[in-house]
């Protein structure tokens, strides 16, 4: 028997097929059911649970954790849990690499880029398409993060994944795809972006042909939303852009199997069943996707290029205020209108790590040889900025109001250095010459006063 069942919205009335229902919000307290009356009312485990069904906790933070940052969720499914593994054994899923990982690549210190990597030929499944291009901290002290791209064209059938390591957020940049989770199904295109929390069962199907991306797996505490400060109530990210989905279930009684990923290793375990079957669930630990475009910029509106941080959609904080474990950050289309001054973001050292991705678009900073579906990687402390057809053209440019359109570019910054993985420095399609983006930046200096 196979069936994919789900609620729309928040209504008792099932809906059986393939559309997907969302719930507003960021970090609320969800409730939703695909069967009416699955849902227990007044309680969390009853003696008896709705048409047969088992109550299970799913625990995102510890018991004791303070209200604001206590996560759970409480699912109502066909099988418990430990229905869903049997005996587990080691596999390999070679392009995977986890913190702390620190190869001998023979690659120097550098800047560095990358252009798209490609599609594979061969029937390759999400999971299996994944290759890491950095990692950095240490998954065991649940500090730092990994780097990925997904190149893949085929689904995920009858394979599933859980993460014990890390949340996974997911940023395509070439095709659609569907994340189907124990908590609901998720559709997600270029412009979007999707989070799979830690410990949560997922499997990806393709909605194209074929689909690539970029994953930032976050060892760290989860991704939540910047603190505004003076900006105050509302712009950047709002919460009513955040959409969870609605309970979905997958009722399919055929061989499947579960990898599941912790501290770095990959285990599988085969099971007569599809563990996607969390019929009803309540609580706030749960999966949710983010159109990038509805993203509020704020800017310089007189003079100056504000510090990037401006543009942070979410952050996942460190123990240290204000430094991040991860903060991911967008660069949207937006005006620009400042005067008397030079619009691209400046040249910069910085202490944090900042791995960029360009999902369409020309980014401002660098015109030419940072693709779509490019890559590049500017470590702690080493310089980086406008290349040099990007400076000479804000140097002289009109400063008229000007409509930066047509662009979406995005970093993962953290505290942590981000070491390349043998995949980055040996097989990824590096640009040998991107350090001669700088080249032409030549010597201006004159030391007669008044001259500019």
């Amino acid at each position: 028997m196979n069936k994919v069942s789900e609620s729309a919205g928040m209504s008792s009335n099932p809906l059986t097929g393939t559309s997907n229902g969302y719930m507003p919000g960021f970090g609320n307290d969800f409730e939703t059911e695909a069967l009416p009356g699955a849902l227990p009312q007044g309680q969390n485990s009853p003696q008896k649970c709705a048409y047969g069904l088992y109550a299970e906790q799913l625990s995102g933070s510890p018991f004791t954790a303070p209200r604001g940052e206590n996560e759970r969720s409480w699912l109502y499914r066909i099988r418990p849990s430990v229905k869903h593994t049997a005996r587990f054994a080691r596999v390999s899923v070679d392009g995977w690499k986890t913190a702390p990982h620190q190869p001998d690549h023979g690659l120097p210190l550098g800047q560095y880029r990358w252009n798209p990597v490609p599609v594979p030929g061969a029937p390759t499944d999400f999971v299996h398409g994944i290759r890491t291009m950095t990692t950095a901290g240490d998954v065991n002290t649940q500090a730092g993060m990994a780097v990925h791209v997904y190149a893949c064209n085929a689904d995920m059938n009858d394979d599933y994944m859980m993460n014990a390591d890390a949340e996974l957020m997911v940023v395509p940049q070439l095709g659609r795809i569907e994340i189907f989770t124990e908590l609901g199904r998720m559709t997600l295109a270029p412009r979007e972006i999707a989070i799979v929390p830690r410990g949560m069962i997922f499997k990806v199907t393709l909605l194209d042909k074929e689909a690539r991306g970029y994953i930032c797996e976050n060892y760290g505490a989860k991704f939540t939303l910047p603190g505004r400060g003076p900006i105050g109530a509302n712009c950047l990210a709002n919460p009513r852009d955040f959409k969870t989905p609605v309970a979905a279930y997958e009722e399919k009684e055929t061989p499947c199997r579960l990898i599941v990923k912790w501290c770095g290793s990959f285990n599988v375990t085969e099971i007569p069943h599809s563990p996607l079957d969390v019929v009803a669930w309540h609580g706030n630990y749960a999966p949710f996707k983010y159109d990038l475009t509805t993203f509020s910029p704020v800017g310089a509106i007189l003079f100056d290029h504000p510090d990037p941080s401006i543009f942070t959609v979410l952050t996942a904080p460190s123990e240290t205020p204000g430094t991040a474990n991860i903060d991911f950050v967008i660069f949207p289309e937006r005006w620009m209108v400042a005067e008397h001054s030079f619009r691209p973001p400046w040249y910069h050292r910085n202490i944090m790590s900042e791995f960029m991705g360009n999902i369409y678009g020309a980014y401002d900073a660098k015109p030419e040889g940072f693709v779509p579906g490019g890559m590049s990687l500017h470590n702690c402390m080493l310089p980086h900025g406008p290349d040099t057809q990007a400076f000479e053209g804000a140097s002289n440019a009109e400063l008229k109001p000007h409509k930066l359109a047509d662009t979406m570019a995005f970093m993962f910054e953290t505290r942590f250095p981000q070491h390349l993985t043998e995949y980055a420095a040996k097989e990824a399609p590096i640009q040998d010459d991107y350090i001669g983006c700088w080249t032409g930046l030549e010597k201006k200096f004159d030391g007669t006063p008044g001259i500019k």
